[in-house]
């Protein structure tokens, strides 16, 4: 395994401080993509990546999609040979609410403890940005890359990254290489690097529960008018069985089981149940029965209610019966199941379920497949020598609970491996108030990064 060139490390030194103020300045924007009121917040997100490439000496282009744009950068001066690799990142984030949570304002960077706080700071800009300054690395020790490079910065993947599928399509040719690398993901630990090989996918619905033609009050209608909040909550207590596993039927029908290899590997990573319960402030953990606590994260599919409205939530009292309720639900799902699917098998329960007296839609908003990594040749190769490079031991492979819609895409679409090399932190609030990322990852990720193309430029070059 290599260690940092010397050039690439006295380099990354005497810029640190450069990459952090950037950084800041990134993490200022409040590029919300799920917010009409941002969009011009995003458009200037979009614009900061294109600049910051130029100015390193990348061509580059903000292309607009009927929402918001994407960033391609493009350098192609590698020696003949050398193979191509493309850099995805997302410069959207998620809303910040509830702002009276953040100990510090959102959208104003500050570090404490080691911690960069800020919205954004590991989802995904910072290890985004990580990678452009690991490409600035080279290009001003060097003056060179070893490899062919596109930077691809999207501004949905929040919302689902509805329209970067169809930019892959339209634009496969021009982002043709010869792999792909992502840093949108965790460690397993502090100090324990990590290449992720797995990811769930996701089913995002709407169940809406309409009963009367306004809110009635419940002394004069309350046990003759059909609840819609009752409703709502019996049909969702349907989708689990007593013991924890989804209800739904024909759910499993698709799941591809891990072999029992991969399962027993994740037995041996260093990982406790009280530490969880710990760090998130429980005091019992449940899920499907038969499997460990990382199998459910990690390899099994979820059913879960994200939010509920419905009725009167005020202060005081107020006995209404409401008209309508509402619950967001999100299924995680694993190879090999399909959101489409998915989607038509909750409808058709729904349906099976729903009582009498009341209207029930279910919308199916966005999804995205589950995905499982090779885990061999040159580009995860290259990966373990960048990582133990830069943190002085060889990574461990993981999964992740979480989602990243489009990895399954650049696979398909553009026919080339995918390597996950996140620099995230367990408990980091990715999609919460305070959310972080450990200053010390972040200047370790640009060191990771810079190893990794050189690596992949020896291991890939044809």
């Amino acid at each position: 395994m290599s260690p940092i060139p010397a050039d690439l490390a006295q380099y990354c030194d005497a810029h640190d401080a450069g990459a952090l103020d950037e950084l800041f300045a990134f993490l200022r924007i409040p590029s919300v993509s799920a917010r009409s009121e941002h969009k011009a917040d995003c458009a200037a997100a979009a614009q900061f990546v294109a600049e910051a490439l130029t100015r390193i000496g990348f061509t580059t282009s903000v292309e607009p999609t009927p929402g918001h744009p994407i960033v391609v950068g493009e350098w192609r001066k590698a020696p003949a040979g050398a193979p191509t690799l493309l850099i995805y990142g997302h410069y959207d984030v998620q809303p910040a609410e509830p702002l009276e949570l953040w100990t510090s304002p959102a959208f104003e960077p500050t570090i404490r403890d080691g911690r960069i706080y800020a919205r954004g700071s590991v989802d995904d800009k910072g290890q985004l940005y990580l990678h452009i300054k690991a490409l600035e690395a080279h290009l001003g020790a060097r003056g060179t890359l070893p490899v062919n490079v596109i930077v691809l910065a999207e501004g949905e993947e929040e919302v689902g990254s509805v329209n970067l599928e169809h930019f892959l399509e339209r634009e496969k040719q021009r982002l043709a290489c010869d792999a792909v690398v992502i840093s949108d993901s965790t460690m397993f630990a502090p100090g324990i690097p990590s290449i992720l090989s797995s990811l769930r996918g996701m089913a995002y619905l709407e169940i809406n529960v309409r009963g009367a033609n306004g809110d009635l009050h419940s002394g004069m209608y309350g046990g003759a008018v059909v609840n819609p909040a009752m409703a709502l909550a019996r049909i969702l207590a349907t989708m689990h069985d007593d013991t924890g596993r989804i209800a739904i039927p024909g759910f499993y029908d698709e799941v591809r089981p891990f072999p029992d290899h991969v399962r027993a590997q994740m037995r041996t990573l260093p990982f406790s149940d009280d530490a969880l319960m710990h760090e998130v402030g429980v005091t019992g953990l449940g899920g499907e029965p038969g499997y460990t606590t990382l199998e459910r994260l990690w390899t099994r599919p979820t059913c879960e209610v994200n939010g509920l409205l419905s009725g009167y939530t005020g202060e005081g009292a107020k006995t209404v019966l409401p008209a309508v309720s509402m619950a967001k639900v999100s299924f995680r799902l694993v190879p090999d199941q399909d959101p489409e699917k998915i989607a038509e098998l909750v409808q058709d329960h729904v349906d099976r379920v729903a009582p009498p007296g009341v209207t029930v839609m279910v919308e199916h908003l966005h999804g995205g497949r589950p995905w499982r990594a090779d885990l061999q040749g040159p580009i995860i190769d290259a990966g373990k020598a960048a990582l133990t490079a830069a943190f002085g031991r060889e990574p461990v492979i993981t999964g992740e609970g979480g989602s990243i819609p489009v990895v399954g895409d650049f696979e398909r679409i553009l026919g080339a491996p995918v390597l996950l090399m996140g620099f995230g932190l367990p408990g980091e609030n990715a999609h919460a108030p305070n959310e972080w990322i450990s200053q010390e990852n972040y200047q370790l990720g640009i060191r990771a990064a810079a190893v990794l193309y050189e690596e992949f430029g020896v291991r890939g070059t044809r």
